[in-house]
Parts: structure tokens; C-alpha cells; sequence
């Protein structure tokens, strides 16, 4: 395998090859998480067999999910922020690393560099102090003379302006409910991220996939499962191209000579 190429499947799981290996963020691959029910297919199972390297960015569990950990077998390398692997081996999984902001880490020919995210690393949430807590983060991907910025969720910070440039930024536009919490973008602020790391392009993530089953047939709801990428391309106003693509789809990438 060798290239560059992207799968959005769907919140905030994108399988990306890079490097001679295939990555996966924050893995999301089941029909229920939690509470949550997913409105869109679960991904097939050929889109995760063959991952070399998991990238977890905090421990909600919309982001670790440990029955979708559980689907990937004992083949990838599971990254966790530091902190947080004594927990994910007390479930069951033996190939755990850590790391943290400005920590990197090596799997083949990529590259990847913890970076600083503004959320609650809670496993349970901001306001709770029991339980299994670290920091949450973002991911600098480089491989190939490629540089994808994951950032997980986050809040815009100051030092996103030292991350940059970016080939492609995957940027969270919205959540699963009608409202966000702390630590999060919405569109407006995910384009003003997108210029902060100064990205060539971005691909709007944790959107259109998970809801409330009570909520998920209203009106308010309906919008907030289609509109945030798209609003978000109408912020970007041309600075960052946009790349949207709906949960489960390749993302089509520019064309080399289309980079600046």
C-alpha cells in the first residue's frame, strides 16, 4: 500500500493511508454508542480490518468506544493520551501506548506529534472527579511529505498558530445534540481554526452521525445533522478548501499540482 487517501466514517472516525500505513481516529463503528443511536450505516468491516495504528484523542465515549476498539482485534497499535493506558488495559487491550502534547511517536514511514486540545479529559464528563482522566488531545499525521492535522475536540487556542502548515485539517463542526458544551467548534469557530493552522484544506468531522433517539426527528435536529459542514464551507469563504463528504464516503483529495 503506499499514497495518501482519507475515509470520513463517520463523528469523528476517518480512516487515513499515509506512510505505507493505515490510521484510524477516535474508531466509532457500531450502531449504538451508549445512548446514542447512529443515523447513518456502520461502517464495513473492510474499512478497519487491516489497521496498523489507532489514535485516540480523550477518553468520552464517543471517542473511545471500547466495543469498536474490541471490533479491530489485537493488529493496530492503540494510542492513548498519557494517562490513560493503565485504564484501556484493565479492559483487555495489551498493544497500548501513551503520549502527550509535543510527544511524538513513529509507525513506519509516519510521523505523530501530540498536540494541545481544549477539552475535558474526563472519562465521564467535565463536572464529574471519579474515574479515569487525561488529558485530551490533538494529532499532527506526517508521512510522505503530507502533514494532517487531527485535532479531536477542542476549542480554538492560541497555539494552534504554531501547528502549520497543513496539507489537511480534520476539524470537528458540530457534536450529537441540539447544543454544544465547552470545548468544542462550531462552524464559524472551525474556520477560524482552519485558517489558525493554516490549512490547505479541511474535511468537517463529528457531524451527521450520532443523535438522541428522542430528538433525532425534530425539525432542530434534522438541520444539525446536514447543516454544520456546510455552513462551515460558507465561513471558510474560499481561504481553506473545503472538503465535504457525508459519513461513509472517500474524501476526494486535490490533486498534487493543486497544492500550493
Amino acid at each position: 500500500m503506499s499514497g495518501f487517501s482519507l475515509r470520513f466514517l463517520g463523528h469523528s472516525t476517518v480512516r487515513l493511508e499515509l506512510g505505507g500505513r493505515v490510521v484510524l481516529t477516535d474508531p466509532v463503528l457500531t450502531a449504538r454508542v451508549g445512548g446514542l443511536v447512529r443515523v447513518v450505516p456502520v461502517p464495513a468491516p473492510a474499512s478497519y480490518a487491516d489497521v496498523d495504528l489507532v489514535l485516540l484523542s480523550h477518553l468520552h465515549g464517543d471517542h473511545l468506544h471500547l466495543p469498536s476498539l474490541r471490533l479491530l482485534g489485537t493488529r493496530p497499535r492503540i494510542v492513548v493520551p498519557r494517562g490513560a493506558g493503565s485504564w484501556l488495559r484493565s479492559k483487555g487491550f495489551e498493544r497500548v501506548e501513551e503520549i502527550a502534547p509535543g510527544e511524538t511517536l513513529t509507525e513506519g514511514g509516519l510521523t505523530v506529534t501530540a498536540t494541545e486540545a481544549v477539552h475535558s479529559g474526563h472519562r465521564w464528563g467535565p463536572r464529574l472527579t471519579h474515574g479515569p482522566q487525561s488529558p485530551a488531545l490533538g494529532h499532527l499525521i506526517e508521512g510522505d511529505g503530507r502533514k494532517v492535522y487531527n485535532a479531536g475536540d477542542t476549542d480554538l487556542f492560541d497555539g494552534m498558530r504554531d501547528l502549520g502548515p497543513v496539507d489537511v485539517a480534520l476539524l470537528p463542526v458540530w457534536g450529537w445534540g441540539p447544543n454544544l458544551g465547552p470545548g468544542h467548534l462550531d462552524p464559524a469557530r472551525a474556520a477560524r481554526a482552519a485558517g489558525l493552522v493554516h490549512a490547505r484544506a479541511a474535511v468537517p468531522v463529528h457531524w451527521g452521525t450520532l443523535a438522541l433517539p428522542g430528538v433525532r426527528r425534530t425539525a432542530r435536529m434534522r438541520r444539525l445533522l446536514a447543516d454544520p459542514p456546510r455552513v462551515f464551507a460558507a465561513e471558510a469563504n474560499g481561504h481553506t478548501e473545503v472538503l465535504f463528504t457525508e459519513p461513509g464516503a472517500d474524501v476526494v483529495l486535490p490533486a498534487p499540482t493543486d497544492r500550493a
